[in-house]
């Protein structure tokens, strides 16, 4: 149960500013998945109810992409349906393992993907012509799985991996990129909510509470944003992340 006031204000506002950094630069699971952790739920659940929060982004976000008539159909299905059958796995993983294990497994993770996000060049989206049907739609199918898999078991900077992959291997505009990883990441984190729901590992309080406040943290950033902000953003991400990380292997 959520410790009123102190827990619903902190989810509200950590989850405001996820919803600023998601915005930005990404990687908002960073903060929000070993914040759920230290406010006391096991890993399991606290993962499950993370799930609950990207559910809300991505539906957000697709249906935007909608409204703007930016159609990246079937691609974005095909990919998404191969990436789900890989959540499920790594769903299914991520309940089954260790809590100590995950929390090193995450702390890693964390420090690999703030690094990246932090100190990553800018991609080149090559103006040629898209590679999404025949032998390279197979290739994509059998890639996403195997994306779904780390999908379904942390989350966290997947959303740099989709991009990365449709960006090269693809060939996608930069908007038809952000499109179908959206999209993808709904499909796939449907399928990996409910496994974390059917075992019973899910905490709507928290989970509301935080994908609330990230809601209003996307809306004010995309409404009032400074690009000259992201640079901030990413120095307070890269040492909160450090510092959770740390707190994660240690103790």
């Amino acid at each position: 149960m959520l410790d009123f006031p102190f827990d619903i204000g902190l989810l509200l506002v950590v989850g405001f500013i996820v919803g600023i950094i998601n915005t930005l630069a990404g990687g908002g699971s960073l903060i929000t998945l070993p914040l759920l952790i230290f406010l006391g739920l096991p890993p399991q659940v606290a993962n499950g109810t993370n799930r609950i929060a990207i559910l809300f982004y991505t539906s957000s976000a697709t249906l935007g992409f909608r409204t703007k008539k930016v159609n990246t159909f079937p691609f974005s299905i095909y990919m998404g349906v191969a990436a789900m059958f890989g959540a499920i796995l790594g769903a299914k993983i991520a309940i089954d393992i260790d809590d100590f294990l995950f929390n090193r497994i995450l702390a890693i993770v964390m420090i690999a993907v703030v690094l990246f996000i932090v100190f990553k060049q800018k991609y080149n989206y090559l103006k040629t012509f898209e590679k999404t049907t025949g032998k390279s739609l197979i290739i994509s199918a059998v890639a996403f799985f195997f994306i779904g898999i780390y999908g379904g078991f942390i989350n966290a900077g997947i959303g740099y991996i989709m991009m990365f992959f449709m960006s090269y291997f693809n060939r996608m505009s930069l908007i038809r990129v952000n499109a179908a990883k959206v999209t993808i990441a709904l499909i796939y984190t449907i399928a990996a909510f409910l496994t974390f729901l059917i075992s019973g590992m899910v905490d709507w309080e928290y989970g509301i509470a935080l994908s609330i406040g990230s809601a209003f943290g996307a809306f004010f950033t995309s409404r009032y944003s400074v690009k000259k902000g992201e640079g901030i953003i990413k120095v307070v991400m890269l040492v909160m992340v450090f510092v959770m990380a740390a707190k994660l292997w240690f103790f």
